[in-house]
């Protein structure tokens, strides 16, 4: 699964160059030698918090408990869940009551017990109907007794069953999703399992359709199961639909008829075993592209309007396949690959298997394409074939050996597609996500003290997984892994997994034992925070490293194999260290003083580092024609040297013809501005209006108002800018616009008023916002039937910017009235608190601000603050708070 956090990334620091396993690992206190020297190319290591890193454990999993309580008691220990059944195969036969929101199912289960013979079977099934159970015996159905309390199914079975015998239970039952608690969490906002949108056709703009989310275990709300990541089985699904309607599911569609009234029926069956987690279904009204790889289907289902761009949007699939099949050395298992576009997904995106789900960000025109592709989400989900979907964790406890394999398998596509430096970018993000989130949050990667299993989807399962699958390629080199990866993969392909199963995977191919490695990183919290600094003794030509790790407990001293690289008089020396003690110094003979040390000189470290780096050092550094990483920490360093130092700003210069992207954008952020430097502006300019990447032309039209121009000029260079083919950088270019001639620029962002790229449509709400202008109440009004899905979030933002502007009483009343309805809108999650939130904030300002304004103002705003409040009553009324005093 790819969260639903898509957007982001900040700056940080890792990665990759060739590492040599057979290297000697000196471990001693006062190492002093050569070493077999090899090749870098990029640095780690820039942290703009490191120099007053402080942590709080923000402590929201289960807390210690009291000494007499088992650290493995089931009410704190989230075991892998036990099998008293083996689930076989699943048939099931659906259709749909739109105007109820409800399913009609019949399953069919194949079970056999696990090892003890029994009676009983345990089925989840939430919040449904159950119309009848038995027991399927040849052509005959035997009634079976229950008991059901909303999430299990308790079925007597009549009589013993052993583990050699099979049971086939028939279950006829209605589903209805909309009476379940929404449940979810930050990165899956809902856990009802079946969703039904626009299922009455009365809102404008958006599609009917039906689809599912079983992760974590909602599939068991629209069918019976053993809803657990270490269950697995075959399946078959008959879908009834209308005619009109395209369905998709996992595995082949074998058959589809028509019925007698109207409806069709589609037949599809997968004959490989996968958990139930991933059973999927989706309705709608797509247009399918075609494609295909090796034979197999690959399609791609998206709304009519997104038909002409999906092959833009999809079309590096195939070739995606071909790359991990042929790295992992394990084929693309599954009988298919399809893909399929929805509204109002309650994630990113969703694995299922041989169907993947995308939330409807992925649709987008070539326009909005210049700007963002979210291939990674589509490689991310790719990934998952192989490490989520064929091999599977056994519990929620484990689940970074889904995710994180997931997120590294988009450095690796970036990697082979787009090269190193691409890749490298990326992988920073990761970086930098863990980071944010290591500031309160702290947590081992396998854990078992969740207080909610929808805790595991956090940064720590995605980025950190990354960043930690990417030291330990680097540890090992790509033979070993990649070799490790495929033992992995063959040796549990259809079957379960924890963590352990990956090391003793490695420990096989590469014969070292490796816990050492998994202990510190999978099975502990926390990451290295060091403290680095070198000094030179020109008398007896000896260099000294000195490193501290400074974290505190529970965080462990880390073992860390290091490459050092001296960099003298322009050449390089490796030598391979291991940092082992909270502190710990090693010497090197060097001739001369050093122009650098290189502390990861394979930059594949996680880790927080205070290193200081002078205005030489930087410089030297960018010039070395190092990789990305090493020229992207010399821009940070050398951003505040500028004030002292003409090399720094001169280097500056230099990145902004830099040949990669990233590095332009961030020197031209970077850059101190000088008044009246012709060749600095002339820089700007030319990136703002001709560079070859998108962000780094909105960049750079963000650094226009800093140069000494005419308005005229500067207002010449906006315009045109708002012209370009890149919504962010027309986007970047009204911003500015409006703060120096509103007027000009709400004519020009009035322009763009029915666009639907948030790139464009942000800066157009906020212009109109601060402008204010009456009219444009039934243009914001419009934008809530349009907009679905957390892009609300930033239409409410907006929306109340602009009642802030109004003295009529009959808009603000509209506008609480909307405030209302998406704080009372069922499907709105999360959002409907930040309608209230927002609505509230609307009164305290008018009541703040009230002795500012005229007494027509005055007037309509006590008028709509009473308005106000009694849409606050009825909010709170309809969450079901009795107490007025609540809201």
């Amino acid at each position: 699964m790819k969260l639903n956090l898509l957007f982001g990334s900040l700056v940080a620091v890792l990665l990759l160059s060739n590492c040599d396993p057979t290297k000697k690992i000196n471990q001693s206190d006062a190492y002093s030698g050569d070493i077999d020297t090899s090749y870098a190319y990029d640095y780690d290591y820039y942290d703009e918090t490191t120099d007053d890193y402080e942590y709080t454990y923000e402590d929201d999993y289960i807390e210690e408990p009291e000494s007499d309580i088992s650290p493995w008691s089931k009410d704190r220990y989230r075991a892998t869940a036990t099998r008293s059944f083996d689930l076989l195969h699943t048939s099931l036969s659906v259709s749909f009551n739109w105007e109820k929101a409800q399913m009609n199912g019949k399953a069919s289960l194949i079970l056999r017990p696990y090892f003890y013979t029994t009676s009983e079977l345990v089925l989840d099934a939430k919040g449904m109907d159950i119309h009848r159970i038995a027991a399927v015996e040849g052509n005959s159905k035997r009634d079976l007794s229950f008991t059901y309390d909303s999430l299990q199914l308790t079925i007597d079975l009549g009589r013993d069953y052993t583990r050699n015998d099979s049971v086939v239970i028939y279950i006829d039952y209605t589903a209805r999703p909309n009476d379940l608690p929404e449940g979810g969490s930050a990165a899956i906002t809902s856990a009802k399992g079946l969703y039904f949108i626009n299922p009455n056709g009365t809102e404008a703009n958006k599609p009917q359709q039906i689809w599912t989310q079983g992760e974590t275990e909602a599939s068991s709300c629209w069918f019976p199961t053993i809803d657990k990541p270490n269950e697995r089985c075959t399946q078959e699904i008959y879908i009834t639909v209308d005619r009109k309607y395209k369905t998709l599911s996992n595995g082949v569609m074998i058959n589809s008829y028509l019925n007698n009234d109207g409806t069709r029926t589609d037949q599809w069956v997968m004959q490989q075993p996968h958990a139930p987690y991933l059973f999927m279904m989706a309705v709608g009204e797509f247009s399918v592209v075609k494609d295909s790889w090796k034979g197999k289907d690959v399609h791609y289902y998206v709304e009519p309007e997104y038909e002409p761009y999906a092959r833009q949007i999809f079309g590096n699939t195939p070739e995606m396949m071909t790359f991990y099949s042929e790295l992992l050395g394990v084929e693309y298992p599954w009988d298919k690959y399809n893909q399929v576009v929805v509204r109002d997904y309650v994630s990113g995106a969703m694995e299922n298997t041989t169907a993947t789900i995308h939330g409807e960000f992925l649709q987008q025109t070539d326009r909005e394409l210049l700007d963002e592709t979210w291939e990674d989400v589509i490689s991310h989900e790719l990934f998952h074939q192989w490490f989520g979907d064929l091999v599977t964790t056994e519990s929620w406890s484990n689940l970074p050996l889904n995710e994180s394999f997931a997120t590294y398998g988009e450095y690796l596509w970036r990697e082979y597609k787009y090269g190193r430096e691409d890749a490298d970018e990326h992988l920073k993000g990761d970086y930098d996500a863990y980071m944010a989130e290591a500031t309160d949050k702290q947590v081992d990667m396998i854990r078992f003290e969740y207080t909610n299993k929808e805790d595991m989807f956090d940064s720590h399962s995605y980025a950190k997984g990354g960043c930690i699958l990417h030291m330990l390629r680097k540890y090992v080199g790509d033979d070993a892994f990649f070799n490790a990866l495929q033992l992995y993969l063959e040796d549990n392909r259809f079957s379960s997994v924890e963590i352990h199963n990956l090391r003793l995977a490695f420990e096989e191919v590469t014969g070292e034992d490796l816990n050492w490695f998994f202990n510190q990183w999978f099975l502990n919290s926390g990451h290295p925070e060091l403290y680095v600094s070198t000094d030179y003794d020109a008398d007896a030509q000896m260099l000294t490293l000195s490193m501290e790790q400074l974290q505190s407990a529970p965080t462990p001293i880390y073992v860390l194999p290091l490459d050092i690289d001296i960099y003298v008089n322009g050449s390089k020396e490796r030598h391979r260290i291991t940092l082992d003690n909270r502190y710990q110094d090693f010497t090197f003979p060097v001739s001369s003083q050093p122009d650098w040390v290189d502390i990861d000189g394979e930059n594949m470290l996680l880790a927080a580092v205070t290193y200081e780096q002078e205005a030489e050092q930087a410089s030297f550094i960018y010039r070395q024609n190092s990789g990305y990483l090493d020229r992207l920490k010399a821009i940070y360093a050398l951003e505040s040297k500028q004030e002292y130092s003409e090399a720094a700003t001169s280097v500056l210069m230099e990145a902004l013809q830099d040949p990669f992207w990233s590095i332009r954008e961030a020197a031209v952020g970077a850059l101190m501005v000088s008044s009246g430097d012709a060749q600095m502006a002339d820089a700007i300019i030319r990136l703002a209006t001709t560079d070859p990447n998108s962000k780094v032309r909105a960049a750079a039209v963000g650094r226009l108002t800093d140069l000494d121009m005419p308005q005229s000029e500067l207002e010449a260079l906006l315009q045109a800018a708002t012209q370009d083919s890149s919504y962010m950088v027309t986007g970047q270019a009204l911003m500015l616009w409006n703060e120096i001639n509103p007027e000009a620029a709400e004519q020009v962002a009035r322009q763009y008023m029915m666009e639907k790229n948030l790139n464009i449509i942000i800066p157009v709400w906020e212009i109109l916002a601060l402008n204010g202008n009456p009219k444009d109440n039934d243009y914001f009004l419009y934008q809530f039937e349009k907009i679905s899905g957390w892009q609300v979030y930033y239409l409410l933002v907006y929306y109340q910017e602009f009642l802030k502007h109004q003295s009529d009483l009959d808009i603000i009343q509209k506008g609480a009235n909307q405030f209302k309805a998406v704080a009372l809108d069922e499907s709105g999650d999360w959002i409907t608190f930040f309608a209230n939130s927002f609505l509230s904030g609307l009164y305290e300002y008018y009541n703040e601000s009230m002795s500012e304004q005229d007494a027509d103002t005055q007037a309509a705003w006590k008028a709509g603050m009473e308005y106000i409040q009694e849409t606050l009553r009825e909010i709170n009324m309809g969450w079901g708070y009795e107490d007025e005093g609540e809201y």
